[in-house]
């Protein structure tokens, strides 16, 4: 379920924000969404080891490669944003396991 937030970003982060997501046929939502998502996975990775599998890793690499070339159908690269979802989701499920024992 989405939920709004306000949240407030220096002029290069959104001008930044606002490239990708038209060049990827995004919305700015979207792409804010996608970015966090990368961010919890590369985070946990680096901060909590035994979250990272190499299953993440992989699909990591083959969701960057594929979702930012221009030429990947929208319906693909939308099959691979929720494939990133996911990710993030199992990496933070396990992240909030460490934090709150």
């Amino acid at each position: 379920m989405l939920k709004r937030h306000q949240v407030l970003l220096t002029d290069w982060q959104t001008e930044h924000l606002k490239l990708v997501a038209k060049q990827n046929d995004l919305s700015f939502s979207e792409l804010i969404r996608v970015v966090l998502s990368e961010g919890f996975i590369h985070t946990a990775m680096s901060l909590h080891p035994e979250c990272k599998t190499k299953e993440i890793k992989d699909k990591m690499e083959k969701i960057a490669a594929e979702c930012y070339n221009p030429k990947t159908a929208p319906e693909r690269k939308h099959q691979l944003i929720s494939d990133l979802y996911f990710q993030a989701r199992k990496t933070t499920e396990c992240i909030n396991g460490k934090i709150q024992k």
